[in-house]
């Protein structure tokens, strides 16, 4: 059981997986709140009977998922009906992501939330927040090269986050990925080092 929550976030096309995959190789334990949101939608996911019942059967797709497309498609343009998606799926998440968080057995976790700034919640279960940063334009380039979106979609949807610089009044730690793996690895393993530090003295107070 780890009491040491990690909070990692940063924009579309920052590289958070990529930062986090690390940390994993390190041995930190990883909560993706991202993961989780598609466990709860996927066939026979725990969210599947009441997205059903509060938007019809036309949300599923062929395998008995969610149909994400559709759905996003449905919530882009109706504000009532996005917050009625997040009224079912967020309290089910925030229950799965403190279940693993204090399930896991690593000295600190890492909570890997999108949208961790926009969300007080999640910011307040943290002891630290990483936050993953990059140059606007090298996001939107990512995001285009691994979705087909068009920059403008991709600026639509960095529009409807945090902004860098919110993110990054936030930060405890911040991870500068803006060239090679070569570069992300020594950041994160000196933020590992910091955080084993952090875990030990937090379970040695008593905390």
């Amino acid at each position: 059981m780890s009491d040491f929550v990690v909070g990692l976030t940063g924009g579309i096309g920052s590289g958070k997986s990529t930062v986090a995959d690390l940390f994993v190789e390190l041995g930190a334990a990883l909560v993706d709140t991202d993961a989780i949101a598609h466990e709860l939608t996927g066939p026979q996911g725990g969210a599947m009977p009441a997205l059903i019942e509060a938007f019809g059967p036309q949300i599923v797709d062929a395998h008995g998922a969610l149909d994400r497309a559709a759905m996003r498609r449905r919530v882009f343009a109706d504000a009532a009906a996005k917050a009625r998606l997040e009224g079912i799926l967020h309290p089910q998440i925030r229950v799965l992501t403190e279940a693993r968080c204090r399930a896991a057995e690593s000295p600190y976790v890492i909570l890997a939330v999108p949208l961790l700034i926009e969300s007080g919640t999640y910011r307040e279960r943290c002891q630290r927040i990483i936050v993953v940063d990059c140059p606007e334009n090298l996001q939107v380039a990512r995001v285009m090269a691994r979705s087909g979106l068009t920059a403008a979609e991709v600026e639509a949807i960095m529009g409807a986050q945090a902004t860098r610089s919110e993110r990054l009044r936030v930060a405890d730690d911040v991870v500068m990925n803006d060239h090679d793996l070569a570069n992300l690895q020594p950041q994160v393993f000196r933020l590992h080092r910091k955080y084993l530090a952090l875990a030990g003295n937090k379970l040695q107070a008593g905390c």
